[in-house]
């Protein structure tokens, strides 16, 4: 019972957590540390969550979470007594659990079946340029710079974006999507896509999953601004902005999101993290990550 009671303490706090979280703005100042935090949440959220249905649901096995459910799975006489909130709480859980899984299944595969059409699509209509090498240019008038995250990446622009940004501002994109591409940032937004489509009513979740949009597209910026002046990539967000840029096709990353607060970011950089705060957050999202398999694994 004790391990039930601090299982959904923890699922609580972490909830509580997020929504506070929300309305942070130290986020910005360094935006990979804020991503490895909003996982952690997530993480610990969701384990504890349902950690805390099975614990509660075993607990006349005495046993803990996980030697609970192989004992009820195997048969095993319970040392309490096993009555109907019990067996309520088991087929909670087991069913939050399963609703976590597929929806996070589900949104890998329909994400993974939109980049390849649209792979496909590009392998028709979109052609080489030598001024871009590894780039693949559409011939559209419009504005559109985005990524295609996976094993075989791909940059794609516009012939319109071509003819809108200089060619600093040209460099500077193509450094901010590959900045995606390296960094995996389709991987960091999947679980959050997918918990908005277990929790379409949450305003937290959509708050969240916006958060980390922004989130990946500042430290690409971070990436980006190493290697070419932050503001050419100021200048160019503004011209895709001005311009009514395309937005990416569902399941890529572009560079023509969440525009001003970036940019404000890029013209006017504030101080970063100390050292030691940084370091703060990062074992505390350790802390936070282990703490529900732990309570999983050892009664209390």
């Amino acid at each position: 019972m004790i391990t039930a009671a601090v299982l959904a303490a923890l699922a609580l706090g972490c909830a509580l957590g997020a929504w506070r979280f929300t309305s942070a703005r130290w986020t910005y100042r360094a935006p990979r540390v804020a991503i490895l935090l909003w996982q952690a949440l997530g993480v610990a959220w969701g384990l504890a969550s349902v950690g805390a249905l099975l614990a509660y649901a075993v607990q006349p096995y005495d046993q803990g979470v996980l030697q609970g459910l192989v004992a009820f799975a195997g048969g095993g006489s319970p040392s309490g007594s096993w009555d109907l909130p019990h067996l309520l709480a088991l087929i909670a859980g087991l069913s939050l659990l399963a609703v976590l899984i597929a929806v996070t299944v589900s949104a890998g595969v329909q994400t993974l079946r939109a980049r390849r059409r649209h792979r496909m699509l590009l392998a028709l209509i979109a052609r080489e340029d030598p001024e871009i090498p590894g780039v693949r240019v559409l011939d559209h008038p419009s504005a559109a710079a985005y990524c295609v995250p996976g094993w075989n990446s791909e940059v794609v622009v516009s012939a319109g974006t071509m003819e809108l940004l200089s060619q600093d501002e040209l460099a500077a994109v193509l450094a901010h999507e590959a900045a995606h591409v390296r960094e995996r940032h389709d991987l960091v937004l999947l679980p959050f896509g997918a918990l908005r489509a277990a929790l379409p009513w949450s305003k937290v979740v959509a708050e969240a999953q916006s958060q980390v949009e922004l989130l990946i597209e500042m430290a690409a910026d971070d990436w980006a601004r190493r290697h070419v002046s932050p503001r050419r990539l100021a200048t160019a967000l503004l011209r895709f902005g001005t311009a009514g840029a395309m937005p990416a096709p569902h399941g890529m990353l572009g560079a023509q999101s969440h525009v001003m607060a970036r940019v404000d970011r890029l013209i006017k950089p504030g101080p970063g993290l100390s050292r030691g705060m940084r370091y703060g957050i990062l074992t505390f999202c350790v802390i936070l990550t282990t703490s529900a398999p732990f309570l999983w694994v050892i009664p209390l």
